[in-house]
């Protein structure tokens, strides 16, 4: 595939803390600080730009760094114009927007999301239904460049933004990276539907200590989160297809914050199954896994696909780009389309999208071409 190569691209952002790439990598903790100081020249050249935020929407956190304006609009206007600024100093011919940032509290579609003519009245007026990721993503489509939302935010979940991407040949993706639990989750449910293992319960629960997990503390924002978490089971398994298998499965996940944990993640898994005769069995699985260490990756394939995805004649101009179904929780798909969540038709999903784009012929596995 034509992609662009890793040594061609180049990074700006927004954050609400004032510290620079090296010095907020350090603080994090994520890397090994002898590898950070192999790259600290380039990371301490990064510093983030003033942040659109509002402490209303994310209640754990706060920070200096944020952008003032007379209402929304003038805030999406500023943040355009650091996309045009960063654009005309970086040399970058093309762009690539990524939401990284911390999950809002939930929000559900209304009248002010529906057209961009409402949108934009809404914005002058300050209204309430609007996030700072919409904000985001609306800078950045009405700039021309392609968003992916990692968060379980609305963002660009919404009518609006649908059109936008459609109009400005802006492709976007979403909803929330799947990295952790919930990829364990996509992998181990698609096994048990297949050879017809009874599902009576499915209990979750996480212990991180990262900024994120302290973010998720707060209820308006864990109710977002769950949203995300919860639908992933109900749609693999169809229980209203095998109701007697799964039709009344019992599906709890919890989240807490612990902060001696940093962005090691643990994962806790209690899975109750039953086979033939209705006999029990359980699955346990413990998965001690690093948070950002995941996410890194799927940030970095996001762009490369992103950006392929405006240069296709097929693809820019369809708004939502299902195939990358693959890096998410809640996969957003067009509406009425039912989301896909089985990680291994949404890896079937993304390689036939890229062999169709070539003309390549398309991954069936009939078993009877072997032969011929």
């Amino acid at each position: 595939m034509p992609l662009a190569g890793l040594d061609d691209l180049v990074f700006t952002g927004w954050d609400i803390f004032e510290d620079d790439m090296y010095t907020a990598a350090m603080n994090a903790g994520v890397l090994e600080r002898e590898l950070l100081k192999q790259v600290k020249p380039c990371l301490t050249s990064i510093k983030p730009r003033k942040a659109v935020f509002d402490h209303n929407y994310v209640k754990k956190i706060d920070g200096p760094n944020v952008k003032k304006g007379k209402n929304k609009m003038d805030l999406a206007e500023q943040l355009r114009a650091d996309i045009r600024d960063f654009k005309k100093t970086s040399g970058a011919t093309r762009l690539v927007t990524v939401w990284c940032g911390s999950t809002e509290v939930f929000l559900q579609p209304s009248e002010i999301h529906q057209t961009v003519k409402a949108f934009e009245k809404a914005l002058t007026q300050n209204d309430e239904n609007i996030a700072p990721s919409m904000i985001y993503a609306y800078a950045s489509l009405m700039e021309g460049v392609p968003f992916a939302n990692g968060a379980p935010n609305l963002t660009v979940d919404i009518p609006v933004m649908h059109e936008l991407s459609r109009k400005n040949n802006a492709p976007i993706c979403g909803k929330d990276f799947k990295t952790g639990q919930t990829l364990i989750k996509t992998i181990l449910a698609p096994g048990l539907k297949a050879r017809m293992l009874g599902l009576a319960g499915w209990f979750s629960t996480n212990i991180l200590g990262n900024r994120d997990g302290e973010v998720l503390d707060d209820p308006g924002s864990f109710k977002t989160k769950e949203e995300s978490k919860l639908s992933v089971l109900e749609h693999i398994l169809q229980p209203e297809l095998y109701p007697d298998l799964y039709g009344k499965f019992y599906h709890k996940v919890r989240i807490n914050y612990y902060p001696p944990r940093g962005d090691n993640k643990e994962g806790w898994d209690n899975i109750d199954i039953f086979g033939w005769l209705g006999y029990p069995m359980q699955i346990k699985v413990d998965f001690l896994c690093r948070d950002s260490i995941l996410a890194a990756p799927i940030v970095l394939d996001l762009v490369l696909f992103l950006d392929l995805a405006q240069r296709s004649t097929q693809l820019r101009g369809i708004g939502i780009q299902e195939w990358l179904s693959f890096y998410f929780k809640s996969p957003m798909t067009a509406p009425g389309l039912y989301p896909e969540h089985d990680l291994f038709i949404q890896s079937m999903k993304l390689k036939n999208t890229l062999r169709h784009l070539k003309g390549e012929e398309l991954i069936t596995h009939l078993g009877l071409e072997y032969y011929d």
